[in-house]
């Protein structure tokens, strides 16, 4: 035990080494519970899949800087991804719960004109929705394009007439 202590440290009182060795531990750590995670974490852009992104990140290194210990903060990260997972794997299996934990989409342009109301509720402007049409559709003409809708994630995509 005092082999590991000398070797990870104790506290927030450590040095480089000590600190470079928990690094290293934390992201093979953190590889793994990724991997546990699914490929949706990084992958989908939803306010789940951020959560779980951010929260591992916080949690993680307080570990590396000592201000947590190590075994807590693994079973803690273990726990908030299995978490993501269950609520993941439900939101694939249930629709409503689904649109409760990630939104729904919105339609913000529609039969030639724009849908404040929706644009609204999203907080978006027009430029934002412009910026959408042109990185989807390659176009700044909307004579070109049939709908744009804000997605659950908060992108922007125009479909073409």
């Amino acid at each position: 035990m005092n082999f590991i202590e000398n070797i990870l440290g104790k506290g927030s009182d450590l040095n480089a080494l000590q600190m470079s060795i928990r690094g290293i531990i934390i992201f093979i750590v953190a590889l793994l519970l990724i991997r546990i995670s699914g490929r949706r974490s990084f992958g989908l852009h939803m306010s789940l899949d951020n959560i779980v992104t951010i929260t591992l990140g916080a949690v993680m290194s307080r570990a590396i800087v000592g201000a947590s210990e190590m075994v807590p903060v693994v079973v803690s990260c273990t726990m908030i991804v299995l978490v993501h997972r269950i609520l993941g794997w439900m939101t694939v299996k249930n629709k409503a719960f689904a649109d409760l934990i990630e939104g729904k989409k919105m339609i913000l342009f529609q039969n030639g004109s724009f849908i404040r109301k929706n644009m609204d509720k999203a907080i978006v402007c027009e430029e934002d929705v412009m910026q959408g049409v042109r990185r989807n559709v390659l176009t700044n003409n909307l004579d070109l394009v049939q709908e744009i809708y804000i997605e659950r994630n908060g992108e922007i995509s125009a479909l073409k007439k």
